[in-house]
């Protein structure tokens, strides 16, 4: 990214007198993303794009959704207009949008302590309440401008031409999958834009207040409210992976889920027959990872891991439940 394209944006966000450091990306990330700082407090997060792979709407439906969510009391870093008065702004093939910063760190910058004093409970418990806050928002948010629907990507089609055939029992039990969520009964409850990539990547944990603030809406689309559900249990998983013992693993896993749903169920309902889908909103999950692998893989020019890809192609292939968490 050109450092004088980078000044003409901070411009136009009216920041230009704030110091930027670029912030570290992970493999495969589409954005270059730049924390702003003045008086030594980064208060603003500026973040371009130039893959082609989205348009103007596409960031403008994301960015409405998050000042929707921001008004609506969910925890969010909120989207911060120019000084023209637009979420997104464009300077050639770049787009370029502007969030708070949110308060807090990543708890992996914390060596995955979670805050003194304050039992790990607590930590799920609050990462499952942030959660029930977007979907119980999400429920009554209604626009011209909407993110697309999982089905207009992750579909029979683009599964046949982004997979190689050679892998074609993945790419079966990919569209086996993809079946069985299409035949699921839609509903305003059950169903409406969704994060798609809720993890502890994304957003920042006070380790004063225990307070959870999420960003990076840019993978926002329309699905199931249990997909981000299901991405929580594989998340949770982390946390038991080293336990040997398969009867502890799984205890607390499920210690781990419950206190996540209490959290979540403060603030929203999850529909009992949507619950009872966990297992193929896990395997989506996994459906999800893979295809993104492929993606990454096309836009690199280079062939997938196949290690990458492993363990997530072999569950789904074999139909091993829960991510084989507890073969």
């Amino acid at each position: 990214m050109k450092t004088d394209v980078i000044d003409d944006f901070l411009r136009l966000f009216g920041v230009s007198d704030y110091d930027s450091e670029r912030i570290a990306e992970h493999d495969g990330g589409r954005n270059s993303v730049f924390a702003l700082a003045k008086d030594g407090k980064r208060r603003y997060v500026l973040r371009l794009c130039s893959l082609g792979d989205r348009t103007e709407e596409d960031y403008r439906a994301e960015t409405e959704f998050v000042r929707y969510l921001s008004a609506s009391g969910a925890p969010v870093a909120n989207c911060v207009l120019s000084a023209r008065g637009r979420a997104v702004e464009k300077i050639g093939e770049t787009y370029a949008c502007m969030f708070d910063y949110a308060s807090g760190l990543l708890i992996s910058d914390n060596g995955y302590k979670y805050r003194d004093g304050a039992p790990l409970s607590e930590y799920f418990y609050n990462t499952g309440k942030a959660l029930g806050a977007i979907h119980r928002a999400s429920k009554s948010y209604r626009s011209d401008c909407m993110r697309k629907s999982f089905f207009d990507r992750f579909n029979a089609g683009y599964v046949e031409a982004l997979i190689p055939d050679c892998y074609r029992e993945l790419k079966d039990a990919i569209g086996d999958r993809l079946a069985r969520l299409a035949a699921l009964p839609k509903t305003n409850d059950n169903f409406g834009t969704v994060h798609f990539d809720f993890n502890d990547g994304n957003y920042h944990v006070d380790m004063t207040t225990g307070k959870i603030t999420v960003f990076d809406f840019d993978n926002a689309l329309r699905f199931f409210y249990m997909f981000d559900v299901a991405t929580l249990w594989i998340n949770g998983t982390g946390w038991y992976q080293n336990e040997k013992d398969a009867i502890k693993r799984a205890e607390g896993i499920k210690t781990y889920f419950d206190t996540v749903l209490q959290g979540y169920l403060t603030e929203t309902d999850l529909p009992h027959d949507m619950l009872a889908q966990l297992p193929l909103f896990i395997d989506a999950v996994l459906v999800e990872n893979v295809t993104d692998a492929f993606e990454t893989a096309l836009r690199s020019g280079s062939a997938v891991d196949k290690d990458e890809i492993a363990d997530a192609a072999e569950c789904l292939v074999n139909n091993i439940p829960y991510a084989g968490f507890f073969e």
